[in-house]
């Protein structure tokens, strides 16, 4: 009998889902008992379920091709069957908030990729390096629901983990202001220039609702647990603009920030490269061994030579110099499938399982 993790991929036949089945292809942890999506894909093979909308480079891994779809909806068998999921469902939000938590009150964890829990109060919201303790509010959470095992942790928005990270290192010196314009790559909408043949050679200025995830979703990574919630914080003060680019995949950030105690370059350089967290102290298996790196010619970072840094889990960061408005600017970089998106999730797990949250059923 396998000793890895029974894992269940809820929405398994979309972008975010097909990046999940391809990262458990041989994972040392966790392997894939069930797949899950639509009504529409239910009872298909997922090979015939994803049919000629499968978006990865890689082909579908053997082990799941002939795997029978089930309805998400079913969550008593999927839950027997499974000691956790992961969640990328294609939902209004009540529909996801209402199907997470009834997986959750059937005792079964859940790390979700989706927005709609993100600012439920006990519900940690985590990137594994810079805010691990959240999870500490998951026995507020289960007290809550009425679980003795269940409940639901979520990752943050793709967009700011290209300088959220930077902001995260740097924080001995109390960043103030950050003024962020993110150019985001189509997959970040489960998108192919295939299917958004009117994406090459344009720029689409707005991204429903990513703005406002942009400039908060930090003030609660950043956040404290107090009375059982997570209370964001108050600084830095953040804004910004998000805009589509005919990109494949990489988020990029022209970042504008002041600091509260101005520090030279060379201590942020310092503090950035330097910076690392629970999954390098606990070598978990998806974690980048360098989280960020700092890349000296003016030219970098550049989608095409660094968003797949450290297996698309690292954040690159470049062109830093000083501002005649700002205290500092600089680019940041990252890769928002993998660590914005389904690697995040994963590293999430990988955290939780390390710290005793998600175990053998």
């Amino acid at each position: 009998m396998s000793e890895k993790l029974k894992v269940g991929i809820l929405g398994a036949t979309g972008m975010v889902g097909q990046r999940f089945v391809t990262l458990m292809e041989n994972h040392p942890w966790f392997e894939i008992s069930v797949l899950a999506a639509s009504a529409r894909s239910a009872g298909k093979t997922y090979k015939e379920a994803v049919g000629n909308r499968w978006k990865m480079t890689t082909p579908i891994p053997k082990e799941v091709e002939n795997m029978v779809v089930k309805k998400v909806e079913e969550v008593e068998e999927i839950s027997s069957q499974v000691d956790f999921v992961f969640s990328a469902v294609d939902m209004s939000k009540d529909e996801i908030r209402a199907i997470e938590e009834r997986y959750a009150k059937a005792e079964t964890p859940v790390v979700s990729n989706n927005s709609a829990h993100r600012w439920t109060p006990d519900v940690p919201m985590v990137i594994p390096e810079i805010n691990p303790e959240h999870f500490e509010i998951i026995k507020y959470q289960k007290e809550r629901l009425g679980t003795k095992r269940g409940f639901i942790a979520v990752k943050p928005n793709c967009s700011i983990q290209s300088y959220t990270p930077f902001l995260a290192a740097v924080k001995e010196f109390n960043p103030t202001t950050v003024v962020a314009t993110t150019y985001q790559a189509i997959s970040g909408a489960g998108k192919t220039f295939k299917d958004w043949p009117e994406m090459e050679g344009n720029i689409i200025p707005f991204i429903s609702g990513e703005e406002e995830k942009s400039e908060q979703e930090p003030l609660k990574i950043f956040g404290n647990i107090e009375d059982g919630v997570i209370k964001k914080a108050v600084s830095p003060i953040i804004t910004t603009q998000c805009i589509r680019v005919p990109v494949l995949n990489g988020h990029t950030a022209a970042v504008f920030v002041n600091f509260e105690k101005k520090p030279t370059k060379e201590q942020l350089i310092e503090k950035i490269t330097t910076f690392k967290g629970f999954p390098q102290e606990e070598n978990l298996p998806s974690a980048p061994k360098q989280f960020i790196q700092y890349l000296e010619d003016d030219n970098r970072p550049q989608v095409t030579l660094d968003v797949n840094f450290e297996n698309g889990m690292g954040v690159s960061i470049g062109r830093l110099r000083e501002d005649k408005l700002f205290d500092y600017k600089f680019v940041g970089l990252s890769h928002n499938t993998l660590r914005g998106a389904a690697g995040g999730a994963v590293l999430c797990a990988e955290a939780l399982k390390a710290k005793g949250y998600i175990t053998k059923k």
